[in-house]
């Protein structure tokens, strides 16, 4: 069967790159599910979102990633992401505590947008880590 060949990088660092049977992101439009022979497609990516790798005989590789585009040509599917984290990778600890804050200052300034990034960021980073949010 046909395979994938996927990268994932932000500004920081490469993020995975490897081959996979399927991957699942949420885009501005909504969630793509990609497999081999896809459509070319560009898509802006959601904050707060969560990618998906599904590779044959192993676990799924599961990130948070924050905003960014998702290119697919050829069997190809590019990941560039602002910010992005493994949920291998996550201290839950402190996802849970930057969610506290973020929604301590929601419920302090209703409007307060940054707060409310935030909040998104780290729900994202523990759903990825595989927590309940």
């Amino acid at each position: 069967m046909a395979k994938l060949r996927v990268g994932v990088v932000s500004p920081e660092r490469e993020i995975w790159s490897g081959e996979a049977d399927m991957v699942i992101a949420k885009t501005v439009d909504g969630e793509i599910g990609i497999m081999p022979q896809h459509a070319p497609v560009l898509g802006v990516l959601v904050e707060g979102g969560v990618l998906r790798v599904k590779r044959e005989g192993e676990s799924d590789l599961v990130a948070a990633v924050h905003g960014g585009f998702i290119s697919v040509a050829d069997d190809e599917v590019s990941v560039l992401a602002e910010a992005a984290e493994l949920g291998s990778e996550v201290d839950v600890a402190a996802a849970r505590d930057a969610l506290d804050r973020a929604q301590a200052s929601i419920e302090a300034n209703q409007e307060d947008s940054d707060a409310a990034v935030e909040a998104m960021r780290a729900r994202a980073r523990l759903r990825a880590a595989g927590e309940e949010v």
